[in-house]
């Protein structure tokens, strides 16, 4: 099974931003829709964002709408999540998932391969 990896986690002020990446060690994700998940400490793993294969289709939470974007680079086999205007709610632990090409789906049985997450901390 492919063992993503989640980079860029950390403690924020409210108002600012982070940059997280989703990588593979090995394998690519160029042929895959990926998924970003959060889940904050007593809470449900909850959907932030999703791509599809080819970056063409995005999906977000209505919490995260217009403050946070999703991206990838296929030359550097990475996804990426812009967190901009955080605020305290978004303090979680952020993972990233892989699912099929088209996949840009809230759930998490969209997904088959999930990386082991990243702390992301918004003080106020």
């Amino acid at each position: 099974q492919v063992q993503l990896v989640e980079s860029g986690g950390g403690l924020v002020q409210v108002g600012g931003s982070l940059r997280l990446s989703c990588t593979t060690s090995g394998r690519t994700l160029s042929a895959y829709g990926v998924g970003w998940f959060r889940q904050g400490s007593g809470k449900e793993r909850e959907f932030v964002a999703a791509i599809n294969w080819n970056g063409g289709i995005t999906n977000y939470a209505d919490s995260v709408k217009g403050r946070f974007a999703v991206s990838r680079e296929i030359a550097k086999n990475s996804v990426y999540l812009q967190m901009n205007s955080m605020i305290p709610e978004d303090t979680a632990v952020y993972y990233c998932a892989r699912g099929p090409s088209y996949s840009i789906g809230t759930s998490m049985d969209a997904y088959n391969s999930w990386g082991q997450g990243t702390q992301v901390t918004v003080s106020s």
